[in-house]
């Protein structure tokens, strides 16, 4: 699986604190390895974002993502729940 980290992703990541950047560099390892695992409670969106999933970093933060073609994903967003807005 190859991700490609979106420049709003990329932006959004930067300006994570040092625990969660930690965390979430963690949980992507876990996603690389199984996408659906249960610590990630991966899910699907709806709404304006009904193309794209989610998965938890912390109980706050999340990661939004797109499954492209050829075991190809984006993450799109990171950040608060207000990053489904």
């Amino acid at each position: 699986m190859k991700i490609i980290y979106t420049s709003e992703f990329q932006r959004s990541f930067k300006r994570l604190s040092r625990e969660v950047k930690s965390e979430a560099i963690k949980k992507e390892k876990i996603f690389k390895s199984d996408p659906f695992d249960n610590r990630l409670r991966t899910h699907k969106l709806s709404g304006k974002l009904k193309d794209c999933w989610a998965f938890s970093i912390s109980y706050y933060e999340r990661i939004i993502f797109e499954f492209g073609d050829n075991k190809i994903v984006y993450f799109l967003s990171i950040g608060g729940h207000d990053i489904y807005k």
